[in-house]
């Protein structure tokens, strides 16, 4: 049965202003009409529908309908008295899209089930008031229907529509009042950034006068990677490289794997991108399965090895996501801390292969923002396009050819090493906990392991009160609140940290 639409709540008469009005955002009207209604009509029921969002006119940024209805006399003077856009868009990409009240009688009609709430959330990025439908007094059928979604913008991409705070962060865990806590919630290497690295930017300071060169970064990356100078792009910071791919891309139909880390995500809705999830399931592992995303999504993102799951990939299953007319966005940042960087794709021939290095974690770099994409000449200019002029600067230039070097490299190498052994301490000590609750799903292959255990919220606490800072979970799609993310660190601190969970438990 489909559900139906409540109606439309009582109409209060629109206000031109008001300094009280909520303001999550700008919004978008999706409107259904039938055929002859007046501006009126329309009028009524979309600021009855603002009204019922807490919002006035001037948080509506569009009218949106379909293209059959685009053209409707009083739907255009609505608009025009409103003064914002009218958009259309085809039946058949908003048949497309999922609705929570879809219409057999919408679609024989107009060829979608659906239109308000279709056209809201092509335009916008979060249903904000779902359909509601106008009641006239002389008991004719319903002539109009509107929903309301967030337009982009304004901080949209921060809450994610099912409640994710897309942009928490590991260092939101230790900031303020935690930062005498021993830090597991941030997973940037202890002990960093090494003494002959700091003397190293340090010297580089003398030149802050110049603006900075990036040449020879640039070609330390390619010769790192045996890929062309134009193949690379250097970033502040891998975070930056997924603004620029927001920006300069496209997509028609944009899918995130998740759990994932959240910045692609964000990036996306804040340019005004749907973005749509592959949640990949903790009783698989979080492996990626062959055929969970979609075959025609033409932009995919996914992490390997992910953070904060920890699974490793490998590299032929994500070979397997390549196609014609797709970008793979690859996100390596924690692939130096595999030994031998197992299942790494950087400097792979494959069209569309998208791949994303960070020098943050084993470096200690994260306040100096280091990264860097390996990508088709093609799409690097695109991106450089997107790109403020001198974006990485002269100090971290000079640490992206530092940390390229063979001396970096041979390091980074004992590090990934030194790593895994901390790691497979760390995973005998939480599997020795499995009767109190203690599960790690799937096997962790990067400087961090995801825990689930029985109230997650209470455990984090008290573990907070014996002096340890965990990563909460919760904020990544597809996890809920008895999550925790646990980083990596030497025996000491670990069996410090075993015992402190043993009695938070």
């Amino acid at each position: 049965m489909v559900p139906s639409a409540p109606p439309a709540p009582s109409v209060p008469p629109l206000r031109s202003g008001g300094g009280d009005r909520a303001r999550p955002g700008r919004v978008v009207a999706g409107v259904g009409t039938g055929r002859g209604v007046t501006a009126d009509e329309v009028l009524d029921l979309v600021r009855a529908v603002l009204a019922e969002a807490g919002l006035d006119r001037d948080a509506l940024g569009a009218l949106a309908t379909v293209d059959r209805r685009a053209g409707e006399p009083g739907l255009v003077g609505a608009a025009r008295r409103l003064g914002v856009p009218l958009r259309a868009y085809p039946a058949a990409e908003l048949a497309r899209v999922t609705v929570p009240h879809p219409s057999p009688g919408t679609l024989a009609a107009v060829g979608t089930p659906s239109v308000a709430e279709a056209a809201a959330l092509s335009a916008g990025g979060e249903l904000l008031v779902p359909k509601r439908k106008s009641a006239p007094s002389d008991g004719r059928s319903v002539r109009v229907t509107c929903a309301l979604a967030r337009l982009p913008g304004e901080g949209a991409g921060d809450v994610a529509p099912d409640g994710h705070d897309l942009r928490h962060h590991g260092d939101a865990e230790v900031r303020d009042g935690g930062r005498d806590l021993v830090d597991l919630a941030v997973n940037v290497r202890t002990g960093t950034p090494p003494a002959w690295l700091r003397e190293r930017i340090a010297g580089s300071l003398t030149g802050l006068a110049a603006y900075p060169d990036g040449r020879a970064a640039r070609a330390a990356v390619a010769a790192r990677h045996r890929v062309a100078v134009d193949r690379v792009l250097l970033t502040a910071g891998a975070a930056e490289a997924f603004v620029l791919l927001a920006r300069a891309l496209s997509p028609r139909r944009a899918v995130v794997v998740h759990p994932q880390f959240t910045e692609p995500e964000a990036a996306l809705r804040d340019a005004g991108h749907r973005v749509e999830r592959v949640l990949l399931r903790p009783e698989d592992g979080f492996r990626l399965r062959d055929g969970a995303v979609p075959a025609d999504a033409d932009l995919v993102v996914v992490g390997n090895p992910t953070n904060p799951t920890s699974v490793l990939h490998p590299a032929e299953a994500l070979l397997r996501l390549a196609r014609p007319g797709r970008t793979l966005v690859v996100d390596e940042a924690f692939i130096d801390a595999v030994p031998g960087e197992r299942e790494a794709l950087a400097g792979r021939e494959v069209p569309g292969l998208v791949v994303l290095r960070s020098l943050t974690k084993t470096w200690g770099l994260a306040g100096l923002r280091v990264g860097y994409v390996v990508a088709e000449a093609g799409t690097v200019r695109a991106l450089e396009r997107a790109q403020p002029l001198w974006p990485v600067s002269t100090p971290a230039l000079v640490a992206v050819e530092a940390c390229l070097s063979e001396r970096a490299l041979a390091e980074a190498a004992r590090v990934a090493g030194e790593v895994a052994a901390d790691r497979a301490r760390l995973l005998a000590g939480l599997a020795r906990l499995a009767p109190r609750g203690v599960r790690v799903h799937g096997v962790a292959q990067a400087p961090f392991v995801l825990v689930r255990v029985d109230d997650g919220p209470g455990v984090r606490e008290r573990l907070r009160g014996a002096g340890f800072a965990v990563r909460r979970a919760d904020t990544f799609p597809g996890l809920g609140p008895d999550w925790l993310r646990v980083a990596v660190r030497d025996a000491e601190v670990c069996a410090a940290f075993l015992a402190a969970l043993e009695r938070a438990l």
